[in-house]
């Protein structure tokens, strides 16, 4: 494994700062969810839509009540002891209406990134093969195909998505993005290269625009995960960061406290240790730049993170994976 300590600008560093955050309060908002494993906070009005992925739907979560927005989604299995039914994964919105959905209910080849204009969803929901736009990456010679679109996070020019396919490469894939429309998805960081470690699952953007990955790495193994910052432009790696971290699912930047940064832990060796995390810089003994994870609280089986405009952080959990135990869940405002 490589870890690399390169002389880093003071302006990222300030991204990483410190803070004496302490134990926070998590709240219910709703429960009764199927293995989500998504949460995106819609633009103007607040509302929070999660992917409800065992259900194979995404839903809106309207005053504790589940209103289906999207349905019919095909759904496959994922993992290894224990095994979850996944359908839709991770979601961004481009703008109040359009909503881009990362699929997982397709084999590899067939497996969709879609885009969806929901401005008659309110009326009725909307069939997951209604989609405005959908994209894959197949198979060639050369490569493996790509699918289990678990990431997605949007910047004014791009969509990033974490893909799980060709483990050699562990790509994040790229689409160009003009307004709310969408095209040229492709291959665009080679994950795995740069870091040694596998299977990029949750993307952020941070404040100056670089394209933030939290590496699972191996499910097996505990305090692998890495956290990466990448050049949008050119996707070449600026840092790489062992944070403590065994299986990062989730990442979200604090909108009122400036460049703090947030991680789900899923901790699939022993699920127990999962939970929530501020990523704190500091210095090692040598004066070398290091992001330490400070567990905020434990949570069972969090898969995906979001922060509403005021603060409120919203967080998926799968539970116990019976019986539709999955909740969504909140810390207000102040992290």
């Amino acid at each position: 494994m490589k870890l690399f300590v390169n002389t880093f600008t003071v302006a990222l560093f300030a991204v990483l700062v410190s803070s004496t955050c302490a134990d926070v309060q998590v709240e219910m908002v709703a429960d009764g969810l199927d293995n989500p494993c998504g949460v995106a906070i819609q633009p103007e009005t607040g509302d929070v839509f999660v992917a409800d992925s065992g259900a194979k739907r995404i839903v809106k979560i309207v005053k504790g009540k589940v209103q289906d927005v999207i349905v019919d989604f095909p759904v496959d299995v994922y993992g290894k002891g224990p095994k979850y039914n996944i359908g839709p994964l991770g979601m961004a919105f481009l703008s109040k209406d359009v909503l881009v959905v990362g699929g997982g209910g397709f084999v590899d080849d067939n497996e969709l990134l879609r885009v969806y204009d929901l401005s008659g969803a309110s009326k009725t929901a909307i069939k997951a093969d209604k989609m405005v736009a959908s994209f894959k990456l197949e198979a060639s010679d050369e490569l493996k195909a790509e699918g289990n679109y678990y990431g997605v996070a949007a910047s004014d020019d791009a969509v990033y998505v974490t893909c799980n396919g060709d483990d050699t490469k562990g790509w994040v894939a790229r689409a160009d993005r003009s307004g709310t429309k969408v095209s040229n998805f492709r291959r665009y960081i080679a994950t795995k290269e740069a870091t040694e470690i596998d299977a990029p699952v949750a993307v952020a953007i941070s404040s100056r625009g670089d394209v933030v990955i939290g590496q699972m790495g191996e499910i097996t193994i505990p305090e692998d995960g890495m956290l990466t910052y990448y050049n949008a432009k050119n996707g070449k790696m600026k840092r790489n960061f062992e944070v403590g971290l065994s299986d990062i699912t989730g990442l979200a930047f604090s909108p009122t406290k400036k460049n703090r940064i947030y991680a789900t832990d899923f901790a699939w060796h022993d699920t127990e240790q999962g939970g929530l995390f501020q990523l704190v810089a500091a210095k090692n003994d040598s004066g070398e730049q290091t992001l330490n994870a400070k567990k905020l609280t434990s949570l069972d089986k969090p898969t995906a993170l979001a922060f509403g405009t005021d603060g409120t952080l919203y967080i998926t959990v799968i539970g116990t994976g019976d019986n539709k135990s999955g909740k969504l869940l909140k810390v207000a405002s102040g992290l």
